[in-house]
């Protein structure tokens, strides 16, 4: 594709309204936002307090690394205010991208333990909600994450964080964390009293390990969507299942890089995924973490899978409607897809 054609293609996508269905409450704080928090409690943690060293610091040398790194930016986030600022900072990035609607996973159980009271994490995080939604014109909802290296007790806070006290954007519950050595299995009684309870199933899946863990989470955990499910094309029945079932996968292509759990972008499995007709939704993961943003990620794979602006419009299609969004808000955002379509003309 020549540079003109990419050029144009980029600015198509910036301007397209979109969803996002996998990306991380503290893994999207801005370089900004993570080096003033690290400022803020200089002496205190290994966050460099320089945005400019944070790109270094977010290189990784595999997953395992990722999650260290990971975790010593969650220990930032200390008390409401961080979490209020933090969530209104990742709102505003997102609506400078043309988000519209986002699905934000949410680890309650990290905020919890560090001292910040549930009710607390609670109001924090459905003010900036409210306020990004009449301010930005950004729609947030949340899936409260189980860290799967933390345990069962982090699943048993986690859940009566989400049943006990019930944020009114709470829409899915989900599983994270490294999948080696964490079986899928120990977290099931969660799972099902979240579903009784009338949330979504969201948990990460074959993203460092093989086909089975995205078997274990549809069959143990009732999963609705997978979250990366990126080794999923390795086992040719659960591919027939996963496309029968229009089970998504939300697909994270410079994430699973960075992490190191593909080789390289040109390996990515994503078209392997396209051509045996799964349900793709393209995500960011961990934006600034990764060098990337949602805008980037469809830019990938549109490379990847050699879409024109009409490809591209309906992988965004894709995400609005593997979303749990309401019906109405669906049918406003596929409108909104479908006008911008309509009116491109190239860029100005």
């Amino acid at each position: 594709m020549s540079g003109a054609t990419r050029t144009g293609l980029e600015a198509f996508i910036a301007g397209m309204p979109k969803a996002e269905l996998h990306v991380h409450h503290v893994g999207s704080a801005s370089p900004a936002v993570v080096a003033g928090l690290a400022a803020r409690y200089q002496g205190q943690t290994s966050v460099p307090t320089d945005p400019a060293e944070l790109a270094k610091y977010f290189e990784f040398t595999d997953f395992a690394h990722f999650i260290q790194v990971y975790l010593s930016v969650v220990d930032l986030v200390r008390d409401a205010e961080d979490v209020r600022a933090l969530t209104y900072g990742v709102a505003a990035d997102m609506a400078a991208q043309n988000i519209r609607y986002a699905e934000l996973t949410v680890t309650p159980y990290s905020s919890v333990r560090r001292g910040i009271p549930g009710e607390a994490f609670m109001e924090a995080i459905e003010d900036a909600r409210k306020a990004a939604e009449a301010e930005l014109g950004v729609v947030l909802r949340w899936c409260f994450d189980i860290p799967g290296e933390a345990g069962l007790e982090s699943a048993e806070i986690t859940e009566r964080l989400a049943l006990d006290l019930r944020p009114e954007g709470l829409v899915s519950f989900g599983l994270g964390g490294p999948e080696i050595g964490v079986p899928r299995s120990q977290f099931q009684p969660y799972f099902d009293r979240a579903g009784a309870a009338g949330l979504h199933s969201v948990p990460h899946a074959g993203e460092a390990t093989g086909p089975q863990t995205v078997w274990d989470a549809l069959n143990l955990l009732g999963a609705e969507r997978i979250g990366h499910g990126t080794s999923s094309v390795q086992d040719p029945r659960l591919v027939d299942h996963l496309g029968e079932h229009r089970i998504p996968l939300e697909v994270c292509p410079t994430s699973n890089v960075a992490t190191r759990v593909v080789p390289t972008i040109e390996e990515h499995p994503i078209r392997q995924m396209v051509e045996a007709g799964l349900f793709v939704t393209v995500n960011s993961d961990d934006p600034p973490m990764f060098g990337t943003d949602l805008n980037h990620e469809y830019a990938v794979a549109a490379e990847l899978l050699d879409l024109d602006e009409g490809g591209v419009a309906e992988l965004a299609r894709q995400g609005v409607r593997a979303s749990f969004l309401e019906d109405a808000g669906k049918r406003r955002l596929l409108a909104e897809i479908d006008d911008h379509l309509a009116g491109w003309s190239g860029p100005a």
